[in-house]
């Protein structure tokens, strides 16, 4: 509910990017990519719409057994097992080529799966551990195209792209997904798909994702260690990147011949675990929160003035938590950047957003050449006073812009109503957002840098100024300036509730 709600509202383009946690794509961060929606929603036809698709009705070939004496990889997972793959050159040659070669160059060992979506796939392969990097053995991209021969049942191993197999790179998923029903079957018809009796009779036995078939190169199959693949699916992840809080690590990939081993295709094949157990023990941990930590004396900070505003708006900063986004503010305010400057998005029991020198959201730079990747920190959470750099799709987008957090407080009811949206709180964070407020849903997808510890009076009324349909004030809340100074002992009230009304 909250995250479509509110996932392009810190946009600092106007093109939001596609990669979303919401929704079930198979790809690399920050691009656009191909409909891979788990169920269709458009039941719209044309006079020319009326004649039903088919598909060629080919063996399908991901459980025919290795010869021996076949290439297969072997995956050491950390903590987890090992998972061993079948390969299919006549079917996907160039993919299986980068895959066995990376592999053989030791490239995807020590990397981890950055990306865990329950009840759909796992996802790995990305030296950045982002979602945004990676390449091919041939260096880029390269296009692995798709086989009928080949779907997405659950054990099935893929290149993850953005926006099509020409951008096949180094990272791969691997298929879990569910059993589809008939009336799945039907809706996917319905949005323009269409599969053959004998794909739809193997998803119905072992399940997966139809919904991708045809737009993503499916190269292997597990023959092996399946049960593990099921684990790390259920590990607890971060809802607005769909990343594992603890780390889940391919100690080794490793290329070998099959020996004539026992195979396992199903997961029906192998002992039940409990799913509540894993989620239990890879979730957050508990750690003390910093927003509300006092600054020091001889510490930098930094005072906002707003025009027509009395007093100043000052900051609390983070460089131990945020070391580049720290820095980035600080030499902004001491060059006057900000000096001028709107807000450019208000939203009442949200946030208030500026810094950007356009004042429409589409502009400001950070001081490094191209951006920079701060991150996000447990210790700093989106509790109303909070101040963070806006994004556009992940926070290596962060820039100048940046936004402070107004919310709204949470009562238990609430909490278990966003958790149910699949966030997870600590006791911590939960005893926070339910006396000073916030906005929870953000943690985990922005860089927060900063508290307002003082003047945030000033920011709950600027959120209450008159708006237009874009959230952009109808009278300009202009920066009147942002200056840098040493801390020396001002009053620090960091709740709402320490001003008068």
């Amino acid at each position: 509910m909250f995250r479509k709600i509110l996932a392009g509202l810190f946009c600092t383009t106007l093109v939001f990017s596609a990669f979303t946690s919401c929704g079930k794509e198979a790809k690399e961060s920050g691009s656009t990519t191909a409909n891979t929606s788990d169920s269709s929603s458009s039941s719209e036809t044309t006079e020319t719409s009326t004649e039903k698709l088919t598909a060629e009705n080919v063996d399908i070939a991901n459980f025919t057994a290795p010869q021996k004496g076949d290439t297969i990889i072997s995956m050491k997972i950390k903590d987890y097992g090992t998972v061993k793959f079948r390969l299919f050159p006549e079917y996907a040659e160039k993919g299986v080529e980068n895959f066995v070669e990376l592999a053989k160059k030791g490239y995807y060992d020590g990397l981890k799966f950055h990306r865990v979506i329950n009840e759909f796939m796992i996802q790995g392969g990305d030296p950045e551990g982002t979602g945004m990097g990676g390449e091919s053995v041939w260096g880029g991209k390269f296009d692995g195209g798709t086989d009928p021969h080949l779907i997405h049942v659950a054990g099935a191993l893929a290149y993850a792209n953005s926006g099509g197999t020409a951008t096949d790179g180094s990272q791969f998923y691997i298929v879990t997904g569910t059993v589809p029903t008939e009336q799945n079957f039907d809706d996917y018809a319905a949005g323009g798909y269409a599969f053959s009796d004998n794909a739809k009779a193997l998803y119905t036995k072992v399940g997966g994702a139809p919904w991708l078939d045809g737009n993503y190169t499916v190269f292997g199959q597990v023959i092996d260690g399946l049960d593990i693949i099921f684990k790390i699916q259920n590990v607890a992840v971060d809802a607005q990147s769909s990343m594992p809080y603890k780390d889940v690590i391919m100690e080794s990939v490793t290329v070998e011949e099959y020996n004539g081993e026992d195979i396992r295709w199903y997961i029906d094949d192998y002992e039940d675990f409990d799913a509540d157990e894993i989620r239990n023990s890879t979730g957050k941990e508990n750690v003390t929160i910093s927003n509300f930590t006092a600054p020091k004396e001889g510490e930098k900070v930094v005072s906002m003035k707003l025009k027509g505003y009395d007093g100043e708006i000052k900051i609390k900063l983070f460089p131990e938590y945020a070391e580049k986004g720290v820095p980035s503010f600080l030499e902004h305010a001491e060059k006057g950047y900000y000096d001028g400057l709107t807000f450019h998005r208000v939203i009442k029991d949200f946030m208030i957003q500026g810094g950007d020198p356009k004042g429409d959201g589409t502009g400001g730079e950070s001081i490094y050449e191209k951006g920079f990747d701060d991150g996000t920190d447990p210790h700093l959470i989106h509790a109303a006073g909070a101040v963070a750099y806006a994004n556009s799709g992940s926070t290596a987008s962060s820039g100048s812009q940046f936004y402070i957090v107004t919310g709204q407080v949470y009562d238990k009811d609430q909490i278990k109503e966003i958790e149910d949206q699949g966030y997870d709180f600590t006791d911590n964070e939960a005893e926070i957002y339910s006396s000073n407020g916030g906005t929870p849903w953000l943690d985990g997808g922005y860089t927060i840098f900063g508290q307002v510890f003082d003047g945030l009076d000033i920011v709950f009324d600027v959120q209450n100024v008159e708006t237009d349909d874009s959230d952009k004030p109808k009278k300009d809340v202009t920066i009147e300036y942002v200056k840098v100074s040493e801390y020396k002992d001002e009053p620090v009230r960091f709740n709402i509730s320490d001003y008068k009304k």
